[in-house]
């Protein structure tokens, strides 16, 4: 059964330390995907999502456009990020571990995200929707994003974990 990722409804963002002090947060704004999912049987969904690479915020327009530049995702030569499934395993009825394959800055590695499901329902108008929630950490530098700076204090200015968040509704495709 197809579906594809409801954009509204969707929110992708991420977390990391900065100063060791403190979290900087951000979230994409523009990304798609689809969902090809037996419900009998969903440890053979086909998950696939492709977000672009130069429409996140961090709130700061400076901070924003050193992450895009070359010093970390080089938006200009990687424009997209990419995750493709590999397989499920389910933990209960709510509970999954999603596997798959992240590509940033054209490496790809795998990743193990910690699902939730939040269930199904029906719209006012008709439309079918399920929604899940995400969580994994990965450490930045397994990407090839490893500019930093020290602090006089010890430490760096940009911790090497990410911390991503996913909210994500997926709408059922006739």
């Amino acid at each position: 059964m197809p579906w594809k990722i409801d954009t509204g409804h969707t929110d992708i963002s991420f977390s990391v330390k900065h100063l060791m002090v403190s979290n900087v947060r951000g979230r994409f704004e523009q990304f798609s995907g689809t969902v090809e999912a037996d419900e009998n049987d969903p440890t053979g969904a086909l998950v696939n999502v492709t977000i672009d690479a130069d429409s996140f915020t961090t709130r700061d327009a400076q901070r924003d456009g050193h992450l895009k530049s070359a010093d970390f995702l080089d938006v200009a030569t990687y424009p997209t990020l990419t995750f493709a499934s590999t397989g499920i395993e389910l933990h209960g009825a709510d509970r999954a571990t999603l596997r798959g394959d992240l590509t940033i800055r054209g490496v790809t590695k795998p990743v193990a995200l910690a699902v939730n499901y939040n269930g199904q329902a029906t719209s006012p108008w008709g439309t079918r929707s399920a929604g899940f929630s995400a969580t994994t950490t990965i450490s930045r530098k397994e990407w090839g994003l490893v500019w930093n700076a020290p602090l006089e204090t010890g430490g760096v200015l940009v911790g090497d974990e990410v911390n991503i968040v996913i909210d994500i509704e997926l709408l059922k495709v006739d």
